[in-house]
């Protein structure tokens, strides 16, 4: 999830909220699973080499309110989490995904990110597979999202969740990554395809010599394992410049194209 999308949850949130309140928010966030009032936006991933100028976009997630107005994650995640919500949410991204990709998309790719809950469900997998194959949508088309933090609180989950979903033949992606101490090791059992470095890395790269070390032992190490690297939050051209100096191979972020409404992805994405 490219760090200017996403808030950090509030771990005193829902103490706050009288309990009717939250109840209230429970019932309106199942009723908004139901009849599809999330709205699904994409954000295209920059090749800084390369004859595909996108090749994937990562999927974010808004949900409608009764003014039509969309509210960001931070304001509905905290709850579907509270209440053991995301692998429905996930699910429904997912369902969404396929059936934009089943009726054509420019995009040969979509990133989609997955809660720590959901890594711990095994059934999402299958519904992945089912609904991708009912569709006729190939599985690699589909890359998962993982946020390093979730990974690093549940390493067995993650381990199995990237065995069932290579194994189905979809791609998987670290977010995140940096954002503690720069380790592959972790990475090493989940065959990853793809790290996101984390924004607090990226947009020192232009400032910071400790930023601009990180990256380049990030690099090193991402070219001798074969994964491709995504630099996040890119909100200047210069540090487009910059990645490419690097040898960074992908980049996101404002910079690079702002979200759009998945729905309008047929006119709008740039050749």
């Amino acid at each position: 999830m490219s760090t200017n999308d996403k808030k950090p949850l509030d771990g005193k949130f829902l103490e706050r909220m009288d309990a009717d309140l939250a109840g209230l928010a429970v019932q309106q966030l199942r009723q908004a699973l139901e009849h599809n009032e999330f709205e699904l936006y994409f954000q295209p991933i920059l090749a800084l080499a390369g004859k595909r100028r996108y090749p994937m976009a990562e999927v974010l997630v808004r949900m409608r309110e009764e003014e039509r107005s969309l509210l960001p994650p931070g304001e509905f995640l905290p709850v579907l989490e509270h209440y053991g919500m995301m692998p429905q949410l996930d699910r429904w991204v997912v369902s969404r995904v396929i059936e934009c990709l089943a009726s054509g998309t420019r995009l040969p790719r979509f990133t989609i990110n997955v809660s720590g809950q959901t890594l711990e469900d095994a059934r999402f997998v299958i519904h992945v597979g089912t609904q991708a194959r009912k569709a006729g949508v190939p599985p690699a088309s589909l890359l998962f999202e993982i946020d390093e933090s979730d990974m690093l609180a549940r390493p067995k989950a993650a381990v199995r969740f990237s065995n069932a979903i290579k194994a189905l033949g979809c791609g998987l992606l670290i977010d995140g990554f940096g954002r503690r101490a720069v380790s592959f090791a972790p990475l090493k059992a989940l065959r990853i395809d793809y790290v996101k470095v984390d924004g607090s890395i990226v947009r020192r790269l232009l400032t910071s010599d400790v930023a601009r070390t990180k990256m380049n032992a990030m690099v090193r190490v991402a070219e001798a394992l074969g994964v491709g690297l995504v630099a996040e939050c890119v909100e200047e051209q210069d540090i487009v410049t910059r990645l490419k100096a690097l040898n960074v191979s992908h980049a996101q972020g404002f910079g690079v194209y702002q979200p759009h409404p998945l729905d309008s992805i047929a006119g709008s994405l740039p050749a």
